[in-house]
């Protein structure tokens, strides 16, 4: 006998309890079927008491991101300020440097200019693509053809700014510029506000966390749905070739909803049997979306060492040997649990992968102590990872990326209803897609398209504008004249081209001039 419900939604992660949440309230009965043994999804937090909570999956939420602070808000989630007392760390060549700001400061005057034009550059570009439709880009073709690795090596001129433009990269969509689109990354990082928004801790994406950690989101929704929520069901078919839409679990479970909601990552739905076949466009699009990789790693320790000496705990590492590229501070908001939590990222998550979590925790160790400068790295008291590239229901963290030509190609189904399948995720936000925000803004977008449909509310309903938060307001980016007018290398060198040129032509002249007044007065 099937479990007869309004919606099912497949995926228990923030975005599909987004989604069952506002249906639920909108009087629709819905199923959510989670393949783990937990909700959550790309979120996790673990707790024992060695750590007390802590968050070994998505975890940050700060400025802009409007919908996740709203919806935390009303679940009784509060946020408190990641740690930026104290001075960063800059680490190349095997040297530690400290800085202010959120880009690391450079005293080479051309690599000073050719770091400010690349983020300008960026953020320039950024503006012409539509964040709703960015296939509609003008230049969405030209750009949808180069990887970001080729848009580094054309726009940046010093090896200083290529590899901290490759650690941008790595660090904000867990892959390496030769493997993304140049116009899926101007998108992303457009949807999150510019490249200073994104990176920044104060003001920016990783700007807070959550009291108690982010896990607490998809379990409070469960507490509110109740039995309405199914662990341990991996979906491995939908049959809409009814009149309503079969779907049927791993372990022979039938439920039968009028429409279905998909809220894992694409390429996750290649895992179950569709009837009829999905539109050709989905299936190609869903074969062409990798996940990132990524190894989240807590290291505690018995005090907060770095803070004695200055530092905030944020480093960010460009030596290709170091298995960690960039860390914050983790210690807790009452200043218990003193930790640093670290990425290991793409090619690094891949050579580690195979070595012993002990192995790791080494390496991370004797990172740390190189870079602090201090002995104390070395004595971790205890230690927590993530390797989100094993997880066979995610298949990847923080999200999928798009290689060259796919967006432009397929990209615009990514949002497009199968029938009486609704698709949601991160990956299909128009606003901080890739983040918990972009998935409480795709879960609530497909909740609403559905409401839609059933004629219980208006087209134009679908799509919200949300308020800001009061809590937690946006400062606005600014950038000084600097900022916007000072040129780029070329048009440096170019410049100085032009006055070598321009001072030639006038000692010329002056000597002609001195010739030419000689023979005048021979005359």
């Amino acid at each position: 006998m099937a479990n007869q419900v309004d919606v099912v939604v497949v995926g228990g992660g923030i975005s599909g309890m987004s989604a069952a949440k506002l249906l639920s309230e909108s009087g629709l009965s819905v199923v959510v079927l989670e393949a783990r043994d937990r909700v959550g999804g790309r979120t996790f937090t673990i707790r024992n008491k060695e750590v007390g909570y802590v968050d070994v999956g998505g975890a940050y939420v700060g400025p802009t991101q409007n919908r996740l602070l709203r919806l935390t808000k009303e679940l009784g989630i509060e946020t408190y300020k990641v740690n930026e007392v104290g001075k960063n760390i800059i680490h190349r060549a095997g040297k530690s440097k400290s800085f202010q700001d959120t880009f690391p400061s450079v005293w080479n005057p051309l690599v000073m200019l050719d770091m400010n034009n690349f983020w300008r550059t960026m953020d320039e570009m950024g503006k012409e693509i539509p964040a709703e439709a960015p296939w509609d880009a003008p230049h969405a073709a030209e750009w949808d053809r180069i990887t970001m690795k080729e848009f580094i090596n054309k726009h940046c001129w010093t090896k200083t700014v290529r590899n901290f433009a490759t650690l941008f990269v790595n660090v904000n969509v867990t892959s390496e510029p030769h493997e993304v689109s140049s116009l899926w990354m101007l998108w992303y990082v457009k949807l999150c506000g510019g490249t200073t928004r994104i990176f920044s801790v104060t003001n920016g994406g990783q700007e807070r966390k959550f009291v108690g950690g982010s896990g607490q989101i998809t379990e409070k929704i469960m507490e509110q749905l109740k039995d309405k929520v199914k662990l341990e069901r991996p979906v491995v078919r939908v049959d809409q070739s009814g009149d309503n839409v079969i779907v049927e679990t791993l372990n022979h479970e039938i439920y039968e909803g009028r429409y279905v909601i998909s809220a894992i990552p694409p390429i996750l739905t290649t895992k179950i049997h569709f009837k009829p076949d999905l539109p050709t466009k989905r299936n190609q699009l869903i074969q062409r979306l990798p996940m990132g990789s990524v190894i989240k790693c807590m290291m505690y320790y018995k005090e907060a060492f770095w803070k004695k000496m200055g530092f905030c705990g944020t480093m960010m590492i460009e030596d290709e040997e170091a298995p960690i590229s960039i860390t914050l501070d983790d210690t807790k908001p009452d200043n218990s649990k003193p930790a640093i939590m670290g990425f290991i990222l793409v090619r690094k998550a891949f050579r580690l992968a195979d070595v012993s979590k002990e192995e790791r925790k080494r390496k991370i160790c004797e990172l740390y102590a190189k870079v602090l400068g201090s002995e104390d790295a070395l004595h971790p008291v205890h230690y927590e990872e993530k390797n989100w590239s094993a997880e066979q229901y995610s298949g990847g963290c923080y999200t999928a990326y798009f290689p060259p030509g796919i967006m432009t190609q397929y990209g615009r189904v990514i949002r497009q209803p199968a029938g009486r399948i609704y698709f949601a995720g991160t990956e299909t936000a128009t606003q901080w897609s890739g983040y918990m925000e972009g998935a409480v803004q795709a879960g609530e977008r497909a909740a609403r398209e559905i409401l839609c449909n059933m004629g219980k509310i208006s087209k134009h309903e679908i799509w919200v504008t949300e308020p800001e938060s009061r809590d937690v307001p946006a400062l606005p980016i600014t950038t000084t004249f600097w900022e916007r007018n000072l040129p780029s290398v070329p048009g440096f060198l170019s410049f100085l081209g032009l006055s070598a040129f321009f001072a030639s032509l006038a000692t010329a002249g002056f000597f002609a001039c001195k010739k030419g007044c000689t023979f005048q007065r021979g005359l």
